[in-house]
């Protein structure tokens, strides 16, 4: 945990953060991917704005922190549930959710997760066959610079 001599106030615009890309798929021969706009990352809580491509497939996993998501734009669904502009979705450390998959027209997310954000797959041999099924090829992981302290990732 981060402590700090007195309460910190920081501020962070948008419009100063670069986009990182966070994951990656071919489909068809369009490349596909989630977008990550980092506001806070400390060893306490991770702050992003994300960015759905339209028809983006992230697998099923939990989080190993609590993790709040808001739909501020477009729509994802995750397992049979549609989650338009203004859905607020909370889960709990460890809850598994998913696949999400990005509308017609992507998605625009805030998150909040308190602690380790890092996904833990639920079943990544069944994510595999869900892809293929759709014609979708999984990528590598787009390398990005984390916190020294920030593990391995495990998705």
């Amino acid at each position: 945990m981060t402590t700090h001599p007195e309460p910190r106030l920081a501020f962070r615009h948008l419009d100063d953060e670069e986009w990182i890309e966070v994951k990656a798929q071919l489909h068809g021969d369009r490349r596909v991917s989630v977008w990550e706009k980092y506001l806070e990352w400390t060893e306490d809580r991770l702050c992003l704005y994300a960015r759905y491509d339209p028809g983006m497939v992230i697998e099923r996993h939990a989080h190993m922190s609590d993790h709040t998501i808001f739909v501020l734009d477009g729509e994802i669904t995750i397992g049979d549930r549609r989650c338009t502009k203004g859905m607020h979705i909370t889960l709990e450390k460890g809850a598994l959710f998913g696949p999400i998959i990005g509308g017609p027209e992507g998605a625009l997310l805030y998150e909040i997760m308190m602690g380790d954000p890092r996904a833990i797959p639920a079943d990544k041999a069944a994510h595999e066959a869900f892809c293929k099924e759709r014609g979708i090829e999984l990528l590598p992981n787009p390398p990005f610079e984390a916190p020294a302290w920030f593990g391995k990732r495990l998705d």
